[in-house]
């Protein structure tokens, strides 16, 4: 297929990253939303660790040696890459998703934060969207409760953990991730609205509804999978949904 010319097919290539701290559900929410809106093309990140239990070649991850990593580096068949937690290598293969792009396609990265901003600097068009814990005691909680780390895994991961929560004010968008269904419905509801609209407005809705919430441009955006509204500039509340001032579960 063709790179699209006309201008709404160049408003649906635009991309979505979904990046937050490690625990936080990033893996589990995209697979939700590859499950419920399979139109919706995710990518596959390559990585030097060894599979989980249960985890897929191919499906969750591409599962590549330390020799292949480095012939990928080489090759510049990534888009972005990074060390993890001080361990494995993580990337993003650049081909596939340049293949998405061209086709139009509603496309989302889930990567992690380093990952993130190395894409901001190649593509600045894309929207970065946060994808937070409701609490760190849950953070740690489900960190923990997944146990698949040792516990200098997870001293390690809780250390970067909390350097990658302080990126937030960094991204366009925060999800407060409460439950899984319902994040992974507000991030394909995002990425619908960038496809059907051609910019994002600059201008806060006064009363938004969910079904028609715009992202301002000057100003970061708060969606809550609680109250389920945008808000610019929002503050802690009953909602437990924050945006800062303006502003790979691996």
């Amino acid at each position: 297929m063709s790179a699209p010319n006309h201008p709404e097919q160049q408003r649906r290539s635009r991309l979505v990253v979904l990046a937050g701290p490690t625990a936080v559900g990033k893996g589990t929410v995209a697979a939700a939303v590859r499950d419920s809106h399979p139109d919706v093309w995710i990518s596959v990140s390559a990585t030097t660790r060894a599979p989980r239990p249960g985890e897929v070649d191919g499906v969750h991850y591409h599962f590549v040696s330390d020799d292949e990593f480095d012939r990928m580096v080489a090759d510049d068949d990534l888009l972005e890459w990074a060390v993890v937690h001080k361990a494995a290598r993580y990337g993003t293969p650049r081909g596939p998703v340049e293949q998405a792009l061209r086709a139009g396609r509603p496309s989302m990265l889930e990567i992690d934060l380093q990952g993130a901003r190395q894409v901001r600097r190649t593509m600045p068009d894309a929207l970065f969207v946060f994808l937070k814990p409701p609490s760190w005691d849950e953070l740690v909680r489900r960190l923990v409760g997944r146990g698949t780390e040792t516990e200098e895994e997870r001293e390690r991961r809780l250390v970067t953990a909390r350097e990658e929560l302080a990126a937030e004010p960094e991204f366009d968008v925060t999800i407060v991730n409460h439950e899984v269904r319902a994040a992974a419905d507000d991030l394909v509801t995002l990425m619908m609205l960038r496809t059907a609209s051609t910019s994002w407005s600059s201008t806060a809705p006064s009363a938004p509804d969910r079904s028609t919430p715009t992202t301002p441009s000057s100003a970061r955006a708060c969606w809550s999978t609680s109250v389920r509204s945008w808000r610019p500039t929002c503050r802690r509340s009953r909602s437990r949904s924050r945006c800062a001032r303006s502003t790979r579960t691996s």
